[in-house]
């Protein structure tokens, strides 16, 4: 009997040690259920996403944007945020804490969009809810009959999405919460490009063009005459309604202000697109400063190289020589393209130098798309879907080939192909033991100011080789700079856009062409042009920090793998990350 209150005692000593490692399961517990919950419910509200994620079952549709979508999106993320809220963070892991902290910001900002209603102006002139449908496949592997008739379903949902687009921008039309003209007038071209007499013209057929062989010859017919209804009867039609709608119904009511803040609201969206895109809750009036001050420092250095290249001129002669001077520019689209590529493996041969870890998914040089170059800006990166059936994809702009100087090409390279974008984003997709959202989670602010870090970086991997080349990165630097000033300028102080056309041409070596692309691009989307120097600038300061702190021992390359071990993390998040990088590296 004696023994009883002992066994008894002991087993609540066991429980008592015990219960700190229940406590800590079920936190973690509790967490992967929000986070496995969260994603079901995000491929189910976004299946273009899913599809790119590699996911079958979702290649059939577009999402849904009607005000009864929204109200169920509403409803179910604060539902997630309310069940992250009840978790004990002190009793997650480390890495449990990072997922934890980049879904609860994931979910407030697309609650804040979701109830300023953004969906009012769903297009920028770099982007719209047009090319994402028309998008939406490109890169998905179609190997099967079934993949096929998915893409046709899926074509066929083209009328609704459009429909329930044009009925958004209805009540933005209504709230006066409108693109100004200057950006509906750049996007009408565009869209009625889209609305082919043959259906066999429009992008949307390539697929059935090169249909593979696993698919019988008879099934191969049956599918492309479907195609080919589908694409006439539903996809062209709807080009032409969005064409009309933006040219009877919006461009009458555009606005001929072109500033954010401008708007009924103005001020809180403006506000939301600097959280969205900086990653940070900052004003406008700081930014603007801090722009001012860096379009001064670079300047600077852009008037000593003119200097020690020996030009005998002002600053203005020679931004027209560079801009003039035939020995600068490609004589064929082929040209320019072979130029990018061989910049870009000269890259890829000193990246190991610079990185620990590279990733394993190639990247392809390729034109940007006719039907859209002319508005177009100079170059984008376009990453791969996981599983698909080829890899990332930096577009380069071969309109205008008098616009498209080579000295830039260095600079644009490291910044959207490698180490920039592709190397940041073929890493994230990936990275092992994380939640799928993390994979193909892209966040401005980490991601360019990433990509613009990279452009400074070449100058340490000796990319640039001759004078022109580098005055072609300060160009570029300069450029993010002025984003600075131009976006705040116009959004929150009234700029005109001459007024803003003249600062980027008075302050860099950007053809006319690529100027009003780029302050047009400005004013259609508020925030996001200050994305690039604001993250530049945090990583910068991240380096100098870990350079001072570790003396000797700062290894670039750990440094590099460590910004991009986590994938995009807003730059709060990233600045914590880094800070246990120091403390972890000064250990050793």
């Amino acid at each position: 009997m004696a023994s009883r209150p002992h066994q008894f005692l002991s087993t609540l000593a066991l429980l008592w040690l015990l219960t700190p490692l229940v406590w800590a399961a079920t936190a973690s517990q509790q967490l992967q259920s929000v986070i496995d919950d969260h994603w079901q419910y995000s491929l189910s509200e976004d299946p273009v996403m899913a599809g790119r994620m590699g996911l079958p079952g979702y290649n059939d549709r577009l999402p849904g944007v009607t005000a009864k979508d929204r109200a169920r999106r509403l409803k179910a993320e604060q539902g997630f945020v309310a069940r992250l809220n009840k978790i004990d963070g002190k009793q997650l892991s480390h890495a449990d804490q990072v997922n934890r902290e980049l879904l609860m910001w994931v979910l407030d900002n697309s609650i804040e969009a979701n109830q300023l209603f953004l969906d009012r102006m769903p297009f920028t002139t770099y982007y719209g809810f047009y090319n994402g449908a028309l998008d939406a496949s490109d890169g998905l592997a179609m190997r099967k009959v079934k993949d096929y008739e998915d893409y046709i379903a899926r074509i066929r949902d083209f009328g609704r999405y459009f429909d329930e687009n044009i009925a958004n921008m209805r009540q933005g039309i209504k709230d006066g919460f409108v693109r100004p003209k200057v950006t509906v007038e750049a996007v009408i071209p565009t869209v009625r490009a889209q609305a082919y007499d043959d259906p066999t013209k429009s992008s949307l057929y390539e697929p059935f063009a090169n249909m593979p062989d696993s698919i019988p010859a008879k099934e191969q017919q049956r599918l492309r005459d479907q195609g080919k209804k589908a694409i006439k009867q539903v996809a062209i039609p709807a080009f032409a309604r969005v064409a009309d709608f933006f040219e009877q119904d919006y461009l009458p009511v555009a606005t001929k202000t072109i500033g954010a803040e401008q708007l009924p609201g103005g001020k809180e969206y403006y506000r939301h697109n600097i959280r969205t895109y900086v990653t940070l809750d900052m004003d406008p009036a700081e930014i603007h400063k801090i722009g001012l001050a860096e379009v001064k420092r670079i300047r600077a250095e852009m008037d000593e190289l003119i200097e020690e290249s020996g030009f005998k001129g002002s600053f203005k002669e020679f931004t027209h020589f560079l801009r003039t001077d035939p020995q600068f520019y490609a004589k064929t689209p082929k040209d320019l393209l072979k130029e990018v590529s061989y910049i870009a493996k000269r890259i890829d041969y000193r990246l190991p130098g610079f990185f620990g870890k590279l990733p394993r998914t190639p990247y392809g040089v390729v034109p940007v798309p006719d039907e859209i170059a002319p508005i177009y800006t100079t170059a984008s990166y376009n990453p791969p879907a996981i599983g698909g059936v080829h890899g990332g994809a930096m577009w380069v702009n071969t309109y205008a080939l008098d616009q498209r100087p080579l000295y830039e090409l260095p600079a644009l390279t490291l910044h959207e192909a490698v180490p920039g974008h592709h190397l940041q984003g073929a890493l994230a997709q990936e990275m092992q033991n994380v939640p799928q959202f993390r994979r193909n989670f892209y966040l401005s602010a980490f991601g360019e100011g990433w990509a613009l870090y990279s452009e400074r970086l070449g100058k340490e991997m000796g990319i640039y080789q001759t004078p022109y080349e580098n005055f072609g990165r300060l160009s570029y630097e300069m450029w993010r700079a002025c984003r600075l000033v131009i976006d705040t300028g116009i959004h929150s102080q009234n700029w005109t856009r001459q007024q803003a056309i003249d600062y980027l041409t008075n302050n860099t070596a950007l053809s006319e062409a690529n100027v009003r692309a780029e302050v047009d691009r400005y004013i259609s989307w508020p925030g996001q042009a200050l994305a690039y120097k604001m993250g530049e600038i945090k990583i910068r300061e991240l380096r100098a920090e870990a350079e001072k702190a570790l003396g000797d021992k700062f290894d670039l390359r750990k440094f590099h793998d460590a910004v991009l071990a986590n994938g995009a993390l807003p730059l709060s998040m990233l600045e914590e990350q880094m800070a246990r990088f120091l403390a972890e590296e000064r250990k050793k």
